[in-house]
């Protein structure tokens, strides 16, 4: 009854966990052999006949009769005088098969095997798991919130898996309460010890690419393809979009009349601003589009021999003076991003740029490099044009110090004093 007993409570797993009948036993045998073979040494003697759904367990340990004396091995052979105890007419030479109660093994060691067997269940259920969610990297999914930390927000989906969205793959303007159904990508799923770690991320590139298969069939059904995407979570995203079919108009498609297909993305995404722009292999004219609301008045590409911080070359965007801030964009955002999507550096430059004017680059014996750049990322490359910003602007805009700023521009002062 002891056996009996033991298996009734460990088919309790059969029922709460999604397990089948021949994996159940196939753990049960292999959690019971181990417990043998601690206790005597060997389990290769040893049948053992489970029906998990019936909760009957068997096990018998089969010896060979030697005589009374010459037994060797306790657990292989059994003195013809045991064995005659099992029954009087066994002879030197036969097999004997006797069964084993649980009890035999020891309270310590039952406790130990039934530990052992939780222990494989949910092994067996981690990596279930871990192998349904490696599947769906990269794919949208969706979870409930369960409960807020500061560092991170916990999701169970419908099947109580636990899914993890840090802080640092949240949109700035994320805002969740307990209960709230929140979308994002797998982005990694990892085992770390037995539980599988299923990180969900809202600002990935990938999630803004999925959103579009999502909510625009002809991104779907493959007839428009995405060439290209840069984010800045939250505030501004360029994505490149092409159609093999000459009738279809990717960007119309994408965007829909008064923006009615666009709009559940961009909701989705915290009000994040996206441009959708036509891909084109001519490179100047892809450049000029990824700079887009400017309008640019010349492109020249200068390729790298070899790619330099994943910039395939360099290039020299001319435009009128207008134009100029709305290439650069709020604090560089958009040249950042056309830089991003397009895979060059993108320097920009005034059309009838005064003689009298000198570049940045001239004063790199005075004025660290690293400063300069700061300079160029926002579209400031002359001293000039340095001079004509105020100095709180600077700072908004660059990662310098105020103090930094005013020695630089005291620099270029300077040289037209002189």
């Amino acid at each position: 009854m002891e056996n009996i007993a033991l298996i009734e409570s460990f088919s309790e797993f059969k029922d709460n966990k999604s397990i089948d009948r021949v994996t159940l036993m196939s753990i049960l045998e292999e959690v019971f052999r181990a417990a043998l073979k601690r206790r005597f040494g060997s389990d290769e003697n040893f049948d053992i006949i489970i029906n998990p759904d019936k909760g009957d367990l068997e096990i018998w340990r089969n010896r060979v009769v030697v005589a009374d004396g010459f037994s060797e091995d306790d657990n292989e052979e059994i003195e013809l005088a045991e064995a005659r105890r099992i029954e009087p007419d066994f002879e030197i030479g036969e097999d004997v098969s006797e069964e084993v109660k649980l009890i035999d093994l020891g309270r310590r060691a039952i406790l130990a095997l039934r530990q052992n067997l939780i222990s494989k269940i949910h092994e067996h259920d981690s990596t279930n798991i871990f192998k349904q969610f490696k599947d769906l990297e990269g794919e949208i999914y969706s979870a409930e919130v369960h409960h807020i930390r500061h560092n991170a927000v916990i999701l169970l989906d419908d099947e109580g898996n636990e899914i993890v969205l840090p802080k640092s793959e949240q949109i700035r303007s994320d805002f969740f309460r307990k209960g709230d159904s929140v979308r994002g990508v797998i982005k990694t799923v990892e085992l770390r010890g037995n539980k599988p770690a299923i990180i969900l991320s809202r600002t990935s590139p990938a999630f803004l690419v999925k959103l579009f298969e999502q909510e625009i069939p002809e991104v779907f059904d493959g007839l428009i393809t995405i060439e290209g995407v840069a984010r800045i979570p939250g505030d501004k995203a360029k994505i490149a979009v092409d159609s093999y079919d000459d009738r279809i108009d990717p960007v119309g498609a994408c965007v829909g009349v008064k923006g009615s297909r666009i709009h559940g993305i961009v909701r989705e995404l915290g009000n994040e601003n996206i441009d959708v722009i036509n891909y084109t292999k001519n490179e100047q004219l892809f450049v000029s589009r990824a700079l887009s609301p400017a309008k640019v008045t010349s492109v020249d590409i200068k390729l790298y021999e070899e790619e330099k911080n994943g910039k395939k070359g360099r290039v020299n965007v001319l435009l009128k003076p207008e134009e100029v801030s709305k290439a650069i964009g709020r604090a560089g955002v958009n040249i950042r991003l056309a830089s991003e999507l397009t895979g060059y550096e993108i320097d920009v430059q005034r059309e009838g740029l005064e003689e009298e004017d000198v570049e940045l680059t001239e004063f790199s014996d005075e004025i660290e490099a690293w400063v300069i750049a700061e300079f160029n990322k926002i579209g400031l490359d002359t001293a000039k044009s340095v001079l004509e910003k105020d100095v709180s602007m600077l700072v908004q805009r660059t990662d310098l110090e105020e103090e930094t700023i005013l020695d630089v521009q005291r620099i270029l002062r300077e040289e037209f004093e002189d």
